[in-house]
Formats: structure tokens, sequence, C-alpha cells
């Protein structure tokens, strides 16, 4: 298995980056004019983005929207290799301070918020709702946790061309309900 997934890794990067190449930043105001309206949530709920890094699809359009339809938000620290991360309360020009893979986090003073809605980046999913991701658990492990304790909706944000027949699985995985590309969100399969 953490062979398919490793293979699988690396065509996944190169198709990312192709992607990337091909729509440059159109994407991701492709994506913020679709919003969130498909999953019927209100404006108090709050959403969890993340910081992009290198080829990710870039939710900042995305979350200045949802802020401006008067959506909380939060973005994702990390507090160490095979933890969960913390989500912290984050609104658009919030000062953020720098931490793994260049990664922005927000400031030790935001309060921590257990989201309603989190916004996934990955590398590769297919129809059933799997992803891959860099391989750190850090999104199964968060999503684990928050869903013993609350109904908490995942959104994969991807380009189209990042889909695939099928990821491997492992016993720990989370699914994702949504992803959200381009041409529009996917409903995730309960196979």
């Amino acid at each position: 298995m953490a062979d398919a997934k490793k293979d699988l890794r690396a065509e996944a990067l190169l198709r990312r980056k192709e992607a990337f190449e091909r729509h440059g930043p159109e994407a991701s105001r492709k994506i913020a004019a679709q919003g969130l309206d498909f999953l019927g949530i209100k404006p108090d709920a709050i959403v969890s983005g993340f910081a992009a890094i290198r080829d990710e699809i870039n939710p900042a359009a995305l979350m200045a929207w949802l802020h401006a339809e008067g959506f909380r938000l939060a973005l994702p620290v990390m507090q160490g290799r095979g933890k969960p991360l913390l989500l912290r309360s984050w609104s658009p020009g919030d000062m953020m301070a720098p931490a793994a893979w260049g990664i922005a986090e927000p400031l030790e003073d935001k309060p921590e918020v257990e989201p309603d809605v989190v916004l996934v980046p990955l590398l590769a999913f297919d129809a059933r709702g799997h992803r891959l991701g860099y391989g750190g658990g850090f999104y199964d492990r968060t999503l684990n946790r928050l869903r013993k304790s609350r109904r908490v909706v995942a959104v994969g944000l991807a380009y189209d061309e990042q889909m695939v027949d099928a990821v491997p699985v492992e016993s720990y995985d989370e699914k994702l309900d949504w992803v959200l590309t381009p041409s529009g969100p996917h409903k995730c399969k309960n196979l």
C-alpha cells in the first residue's frame, strides 16, 4: 500500500503542477465564484481553509468571499508530527506566523475553533471521496478528531485534472464529502 501511494503521489505532484501551469490563478477565481452554496450552510458557520503552498489551488479568494458573506473563518496550525491540526480563528488581513514548509499560520492569540466545514488540500482524489495528501496524515487525524464529536463536512479543493480512478486507501484515511473544482462541486459517492 505504501508503494502504491508513493507512486501515485509522484504522478499526482506532476499532474497538479501541470494543471497549475495551465490554469494559474484563474482556477482559484473559478472556485471562489462557485462558493459553498451547494452545502446549504448558513453564514454563521465556521469554515476552516488553508494557506496554499507551491502549486496547490489557492482558497484565498474563496475565503475572502466567505468572509464578506458573514462566515466565520479558521486556518490550521501544526501541533507536531503525528498530531491533528489545531484550527484557529482567522480573518483576511490578520497577522500570520511562518511555520513548517513555509505555511502561514494564525498567531497564538487567536482562539481555537471547531469548524463546520474543513477545506482540504490534496494531490489526488477519486469519486468515492478518497484523497491523497503529502503523507503526513494531518488532515486524516484532524477530521477523525472532529468527527468524533460533531458533523463536519470535508471539502477537497482541486483542479479537475487531479481526479483519478482510485486512490489507495488505508484504515485511517478519512473521506471527503465533496470536492470543489473549477468546473464545479462533486459530491463524493458512498460506495
